[in-house]
């Protein structure tokens, strides 16, 4: 079981001073007990949805998260630093759970020199009275000249190896029992993390889970099929079953105005069934459809095999009822190891009577000073903030934050009277 605690994030994308996304839940809340993971006495939200108006920084705390990832699988370094500072040193840090164990990975990457400066692995044990106790498996500062490891013979070796790769990509971790054990752990969680963004979601994982038949693909049909009230079937197919009507033309449908490249036939292959006629999915569904086909194999297969999915622009083009089954699938008692963070406009799923606890609910909110993340959880009753309070109603009159600011909309309007004047 993998779960994600906590992102920290400095001098990164949008973010100027550092900035903390917790998936910690509070238990002094009773409310949905079923939305939160409990395991060896730390308790983890299954689900988080963040608010917050356009390029204020929602799809840049996701791309942190991606940036995590891939540093922590030696893939691409896509980061890069607040634009508004001269530093070229990002920071970037997650606390996770594995296997039961809580573990804390932080490191900062100076982009101007391609180095990894700092790197800091820890491992957090609760003892008896539930008190938190740090064990420092790895520590590289090569600003501060620190070095620790639990590998007492890595430690005079770890100022001299390359700066450009994280320690456990060039050391031979077979050697070294903990920075062994470390890689284990930061690529098998790394590894279970899926980041998409509905606005340019790839369906070519569908497509893969389509062409094997088994539990999962079968799921991901059901999936389709009930967020189409009119879809009879949906499978993978030979084209030579897929009969299309013409109309007496010759000329195929237009490939390219759904920006299918040639040689995607595969996309072709899904096949959609209404009232008997099978059509190919990707030509003639709708928007909607077509991205509940691609997210919907992301969506089994987290909760099938215990996964973290992240997912820039939920509500893009899907009906508020689907998302809200979406989440709620996610924060179901019968899942127990998987976890959805997402991005979301739509104050349908605002909902702390039916759907969320407070510290579920995160907003994003951008002013002169800076980019500032924040819980519905950090407004106190005397705030006005309540179990029974209309949290929607809260946010649409701006006493909760990360709404366009009041110039933008008055802009807006002007723009329209004066085109009414025209």
């Amino acid at each position: 079981m993998v779960m994600l605690i906590e992102v920290r994030a400095k001098n990164c994308y949008a973010f100027n001073e550092e900035i903390q996304f917790s998936m910690k839940a509070d238990m002094r809340n009773k409310k949905f007990g079923s939305n939160v993971h409990k395991e060896n006495n730390f308790n983890v939200l299954k689900t988080a949805g963040i608010y917050g108006p356009n390029n204020t920084g929602k799809t840049c705390l996701v791309k942190c998260i991606k940036a995590i990832k891939n540093v922590l699988l030696n893939k691409n370094k896509e980061i890069m630093p607040n634009i508004f500072t001269d530093s070229t040193v990002c920071e970037l840090g997650i606390t996770f759970l594995f296997l039961g164990r809580k573990f804390a990975y932080d490191f900062k990457y100076d982009i101007k020199e391609n180095a990894f400066i700092y790197e800091s692995f820890l491992e957090i044990l609760k003892d008896q009275y539930n008190n938190e106790k740090e064990i420092c498996w790895l520590k590289k500062d090569t600003i501060g000249e620190e070095y620790e490891c639990l590998d007492e013979s890595l430690r005079d070796i770890i100022p001299v190896v390359s700066k450009n790769n994280l320690l456990y990509y060039v050391m031979d971790t077979d050697k070294f029992e903990y920075i062994n054990k470390m890689k284990e752990i930061l690529v098998g969680f790394a590894s279970k993390i899926d980041v998409i963004n509905m606005n340019n979601i790839p369906i070519s994982n569908t497509i893969e889970v389509m062409k094997n038949k088994n539990q999962i693909q079968e799921k991901v049909v059901e999936f389709i099929k009930n967020s189409d009230l009119y879809m009879d079937n949906f499978e993978y197919v030979g084209m030579d079953k897929i009969p299309v009507e013409l109309n007496g033309s010759d000329e195929k449908p237009d490939e390219m105005v759904l920006n299918i490249p040639e040689g995607f036939m595969d996309q072709i292959r899904l096949v959609s069934t209404y009232k008997g006629i099978k059509v190919p999915s990707m030509l003639f569904d709708s928007t909607g459809t077509k991205k509940i086909t691609a997210i919907a194999s992301y969506v089994i297969q987290a909760l099938e095999q215990g996964r973290i999915l992240v997912v820039d622009e939920l509500d893009s083009s899907i009906h508020f009822k689907l998302t809200r089954a979406i989440v709620a699938m996610f924060n179901n008692e019968m899942n127990t190891d998987a976890q959805m963070i997402f991005t979301v406009h739509d104050i349908n799923l605002m909902d702390c009577k039916r759907l969320f606890r407070k510290e579920q609910i995160w907003f994003v909110h951008k002013d002169a000073n800076g980019v500032y993340v924040y819980s519905l959880a950090d407004f106190t009753a005397q705030q006005g903030v309540r179990d029974t309070t209309d949290i929607m109603e809260k946010y649409r009159k701006g006493a909760l934050g990360a709404l366009p600011d009041p110039e933008l909309i008055n802009s807006l309007l002007s723009i329209k009277g004066n085109m009414n004047g025209k």
